[in-house]
């Protein structure tokens, strides 16, 4: 405003309006910080900073990220630098290699000039090809040799049967083996394909499994197999001297006392860099209270805990409590929108 006016105007008037400026500066600078979280290149977008109800789940189905409309990605590149374009033979470089040698049938290695014998004279490379097998489904039958001792059958009419000691079924009187219970669970819970999707695969290999059966799988296993190993993971994790954590959004259907459109969080603890080998754990619960966290780690002591601004993390004892520059930001503007309204 031109100075002339405002040296008019009376001070309470004056103080008012620099006020006013002053907010807009204020407000003007929170507006670009959110602009540049938001488009900007960032590892953490403000979906995940400002605790975003619509936030993406980890667990969310693959369908969700799907775009007919997207090219063949032949190009690697990071969020702040594009690497140049890399050749078919780095792409593949990982995987193993098997020939397909294409050759002339004896009989017509005859020269159409002069009527002579051929020889090879080398073998040329035509082009590369990424080709896939798909998964198939074979039936494993176990047996075992059993023997007996002919002596003690002689000397005492009965024979002393030897067996081998018969692996344990991954479920007892089950069809199921160790890997079709890992490839159902890694199918639904890595590549996000439904049970009953599933069933239909399995249909395509030749074998009827219903969706119930496949359920029964991952529950059984879930139970009998995994919880003792992630039970034991937990017992070692808390033991290690820095601990990350955070909890993402899900929707659970059919949950008890909960509408299926009502929040529940998947909580995440990791080990930190320390060099101890990394464990990575996940825990549902139906609500995001400080009481999950603090239940979880109850066995921990001495230790840091990473996380980000959530005040739930607050009621776990006997740790460091250590924020992330990623959330770092958002420290300083409710710190700074708290002093101005004070």
């Amino acid at each position: 405003m031109d100075k002339k006016i405002l040296a008019s105007l009376p001070d309470e008037v004056n103080n008012y309006i620099s006020g006013l400026e002053t907010q807009i500066t204020r407000l003007e600078e929170l507006l670009r910080s959110a602009n540049k979280t938001i488009y900007g290149r960032s590892s953490e977008k403000t979906r995940y900073i400002l605790d975003n109800p619509d936030q993406l789940s980890l667990f969310n189905e693959a369908e969700t990220y799907a775009d007919e409309t997207a090219p063949e990605e032949t190009v690697v590149t990071k969020s702040y630098t594009r690497k140049k374009k890399r050749t078919k033979e780095q792409l593949a470089k990982e995987l193993p290699v098997r020939e397909e040698v294409l050759d002339i049938p004896e009989a017509e290695r005859v020269c159409g000039i002069c009527e002579g014998g051929l020889r090879p004279i080398g073998k040329e490379l035509v082009r590369r090809e990424l080709c896939v097998i798909p998964a198939s489904a074979y039936v494993k039958e176990i047996y075992r040799i059993n023997y007996s001792c002919p002596t003690c059958l002689q000397e005492t009419d009965e024979a002393n049967i030897i067996k081998p000691e018969a692996p344990v079924p991954v479920i007892n009187r089950g069809l199921a083996s160790p890997s079709s219970v890992a490839y159902t669970i890694y199918q639904k819970y890595v590549n996000a394909l439904p049970l009953d999707r599933q069933e239909k695969d399995w249909a395509n290999f030749g074998v009827e499994i219903s969706r119930a059966t496949l359920a029964n799988w991952v529950i059984y296993c879930s139970h009998n197999w995994l919880k003792p190993m992630f039970e034991t993971l937990m017992s070692l994790l808390v033991t290690y001297k820095v601990i990350h954590a955070d909890e993402s959004v899900i929707q659970v259907l059919h949950e008890p006392g909960k509408t299926p459109q009502s929040e529940s969080r998947m909580w995440v603890y990791r080990s930190g860099n320390t060099g101890d080998p990394h464990i990575v754990l996940f825990e549902y619960q139906p609500d995001r209270s400080g009481r999950n966290p603090k239940k979880f780690l109850e066995k921990a002591n001495g230790f840091y805990l990473q996380t980000d601004g959530y005040a739930g993390y607050n009621s776990v004892a006997g740790t460091i409590h250590c924020g992330c520059w990623a959330h770092y930001p958002r420290s300083i503007f409710i710190r700074d929108e708290i002093l101005e309204t004070a």
